[in-house]
């Protein structure tokens, strides 16, 4: 008998993608920050990198099945590395498995995405609250460095937005000393960097409510206000969780998709 083809299977060719710069944020947050050089990464870390970058991109959707034949053939490398590498993914929740299945981009639903955030939040507050008292100087010289940039970003496409401001936390959470809690968000932040850029590509207004939270810190930092900075801090990362909640419905998700906005290199520019 002839064998049936595997359902759900995704076009791995977009592994082939060039980089961007969202993949390359993705890429750092894989590696940890690492500073070794991306071609220096283990195989299977660099397989990881790459499959993380092309499902924060929607590339690879929620649900489909990533075969380690099928990668390893794309890719030009054995499986062994592979199967590493879906590991690591699932390490980050980007990738889950389940019986009989194998290795399913994973597909939260509002429940989990919830408590994803919730957890982030906390984190993040804790962090917030410690680089603001042990070093208040570096992080005011890191908005204010940070600031034009995102300014810059958001006049040009959601994906150059949800780069910058991806990078601009990342670097925020490396001036934490608690490196355990370092750890901790720069796994988090691939889980929530995928539905945050989902959501700026939805919801493009939503990145001007962002950016204005952003100078509302700085402000808050630059009076050493850390009661201020704080409860900003909280508002911003709770209308970060509605837009992601939002964007991952059965309605905004294909909205988005019929409009063609999913793709990496068609993004609209912004508007005041």
């Amino acid at each position: 008998m002839p064998r049936h083809k595997t359902e759900n299977l995704p076009d791995l060719t977009a592994l082939l993608t060039p980089k961007n710069p969202l993949m390359l944020a993705v890429e750092r947050a894989v590696l940890r920050g690492q500073d070794w050089a991306y071609a220096s990464a283990p195989i299977a870390e660099q397989i990881a990198a790459r499959l993380a970058g092309v499902i924060t991109l929607d590339l690879l959707k929620a649900g489909q099945r990533l075969l380690e034949k099928d990668i390893s053939e794309v890719l030009h490398v054995s499986r062994a590395p592979v199967r590493e590498a879906l590991r690591i993914l699932e390490r980050d929740r980007l990738v889950e498995f389940q019986a009989r299945r194998g290795a399913i981009v994973t597909e939260p639903d509002e429940k989990e995405l919830r408590d994803i955030f919730r957890v982030r939040s906390v984190l993040y507050l804790t962090m917030l609250e410690q680089v603001a008292e042990e070093s208040p100087e570096a992080l005011e010289t890191l908005l204010a460095d940070r600031l034009p940039r995102l300014v810059k970003a958001a006049d040009e496409s959601p994906d150059a937005y949800a780069v910058e401001s991806f990078l601009l936390n990342f670097a925020t959470v490396d001036l934490c000393g608690n490196r355990l809690l370092v750890d901790l968000l720069q796994s988090i932040s691939l889980r929530t960097l995928r539905y945050l850029r989902l959501s700026m590509v939805a919801q493009p207004q939503s990145i001007r409510l962002s950016l204005k939270r952003w100078r509302a810190l700085h402000k808050a930092i630059v009076g050493r206000d850390n009661k201020t900075l704080l409860s900003l801090a909280a508002q911003r990362l709770d209308e970060a969780r509605d837009a992601a909640v939002q964007a991952v419905t059965p309605v905004s998700r294909s909205a988005t998709r019929r409009s063609g906005r999913s793709k990496p290199d068609t993004s609209p520019a912004l508007q005041d």
